[in-house]
């Protein structure tokens, strides 16, 4: 698949607030590469142009969930990608088949891209590390809204100190994906509306945030 654009249409405050908005993902267990496994390439990102439309594995695609295309990598597969211009990551999930243009190693959706600021040069350097948790959960969702992932414990707690100005519960977890560690910045949430009107409130104080689910 070829990089689209972002349609004029769409209206920058919507398709903020539906980023703000998109959640991460877990798959059922699946036979998977190894955790740890890495791949390097150039990643690129669709959106507009294909939003609406089913995807490789049948589901229809939405560019403000995190997902991405893949050439090989079974359906439901975790990858966290790093942006390795700016050490930005982010997790999604394998739900289609591409990109097709020798050298591009994954097609993120326009809401993956956006988190790991690659949409306006519309394709950036990455690593892909396979997560170890592939297998959807049983126990109740709890909700939490992150505000960064960082492959340096340092930046992590910087901005750990200087979210705790005006946020509570502000927490930095360590993610092992085998050969590497990152640092997630979270504020926990008790329910998806809390974790609804926190995302909201850090965005207008200026942090690009995602509201994330897990067990």
């Amino acid at each position: 698949m070829k990089t689209s654009r972002l349609r004029s249409s769409l209206g920058l405050g919507a398709a903020l607030l539906l980023a703000i908005l998109a959640l991460s993902y877990c798959a059922r267990t699946r036979i998977i590469p190894p955790a740890g496994a890495s791949q390097s390439g150039i990643a690129s990102w669709y959106g507009a142009d294909f939003h609406g439309r089913r995807t490789s594995n049948s589901e229809v695609y939405n560019m403000y969930d995190l997902t991405a295309a893949h050439k090989t990598l079974p359906f439901g597969t975790k990858v966290l990608v790093t942006n390795l211009t700016n050490s930005q990551t982010v997790c999604v999930r394998i739900n289609d088949r591409g990109p097709f243009i020798p050298g591009r190693v994954i097609d993120l959706s326009f809401a993956a891209a956006r988190l790991i600021d690659m949409v306006g040069p519309g394709t950036a350097p990455v690593r892909l590390d396979i997560l170890a948790d592939q297998s959807e959960g049983l126990k109740p969702v709890r909700y939490a809204v992150q505000v960064g992932a960082y492959a340096y414990e340092d930046n992590a707690r910087s901005l750990e100190a200087e979210l705790r100005r005006r946020y509570a519960s502000v927490q930095v977890k360590a993610v092992e994906t085998g050969s590497r560690t990152y640092f997630r910045v979270r504020i926990p949430a008790k329910d998806r509306p809390t974790s609804e009107a926190l995302a909201r409130r850090l965005s207008q104080d200026g942090y690009r945030v995602l509201i994330c689910e897990y067990d």
